[in-house]
């Protein structure tokens, strides 16, 4: 279990990259969780996560900012987000995002 929203955050990108969609689903809140998810595209490759910024708005609210780095058959891509959490009975959940232009 997550100590916080950075930590949850940085355990959700190696989910990401490991395709580990059950922890996804499971870290996601109820209210905005869907039914399922598709995995890695074929051709993507993971190459970092770069934390940009966390603030607690209270003890149990939260968002990061943070930028994901892949290529997508030999293509960069840069996926730069500020992501909300939750923390319900002691347990954080992500709960939804903002995609930043760049």
């Amino acid at each position: 279990m997550a100590p916080d929203a950075q930590t949850l955050m940085r355990s959700r990108y190696t989910a990401f990259v490991l395709d580990e969609l059950g922890y996804l689903l499971d870290t996601w809140h109820a209210s905005t969780r869907p039914a399922s998810l598709e995995g890695n595209a074929p051709g993507v490759k993971w190459l970092g996560l770069q934390l940009r910024g966390h603030a607690a708005q209270d003890a149990d609210h939260a968002t990061v900012e943070f930028v994901a780095r892949y290529r997508h058959h030999g293509q960069a891509v840069r996926l730069h987000e500020i992501s909300r959490f939750l923390r319900e009975d002691g347990r954080w959940f992500y709960i939804d995002g903002d995609f930043v232009e760049k």
